[in-house]
């Protein structure tokens, strides 16, 4: 009788030893358990869900996701006049277009978004405080989660240029994705923090 207790309170340990590691991948920002048992990261940005912004702005450069800036951002980066000289370039659009886009961007923007990682991007926004059009690097959350990046790495290197180049270091970017686990610097490999 005493081994089928021995046999009974293993298996109770192996259960709870089981459940804590659940609990703790559920609890994890970053990952999720995938059906097949392999860990995969999950968007923690909404992804872009208008097809009309993916093909306009995806056109040029990462159609970033709404939820890295906040409404007031976003609503004057497309105020006509910025788009006309939109950092440096002209990507001006027809009004209907426009106005659309702008709506998309503002109702799904980081101070409206859900998800952690947007919100951040949106405390301590002031769209005054700069002297151009609001930037995703120029926000505090930005700044804190790259302050340890050397420069070198990134404007530095000819495989990325700048640190508005997300998609170059950040391979799940574009579905949302920027946690480290899915950090690959070209010409440095993963990146640590």
């Amino acid at each position: 009788m005493t081994d089928h207790k021995s046999i009974l309170t293993l298996l109770g340990l192996g259960l709870v030893t089981l459940g804590a590691v659940g609990a703790a991948l559920s609890v994890d920002g970053d990952r999720t358990l995938k059906r097949g048992g392999w860990l995969t990261s999950r968007a923690d940005v909404v992804p872009v869900t208008n097809a009309s912004y993916d093909e306009e702005c995806g056109a040029c450069h990462l159609a970033y996701q709404p939820g890295l800036l906040p409404a007031q951002a976003w609503t004057q980066v497309m105020e006509p006049a910025a788009l006309s000289d939109h950092y440096g370039d002209d990507a001006s659009l027809a009004e209907t277009l426009r106005a659309a886009l702008a709506s998309y961007l503002t109702a799904h923007s980081a101070d409206q978004a859900g998800a952690p990682r947007s919100r951040a991007f949106a405390v301590g926004f002031d769209a005054d405080a700069g002297t151009g059009l609001p930037q995703i690097t120029e926000t505090r959350y930005f700044k804190r989660k790259h302050d340890q990046v050397p420069t070198s790495l990134v404007s530095g290197n000819p495989d990325v240029g700048s640190f508005s180049q997300c998609n170059t270091c950040h391979r799940g970017a574009a579905k949302g994705i920027y946690n480290d686990s899915q950090i690959d610097i070209p010409r440095h490999g993963p990146w640590e923090d």
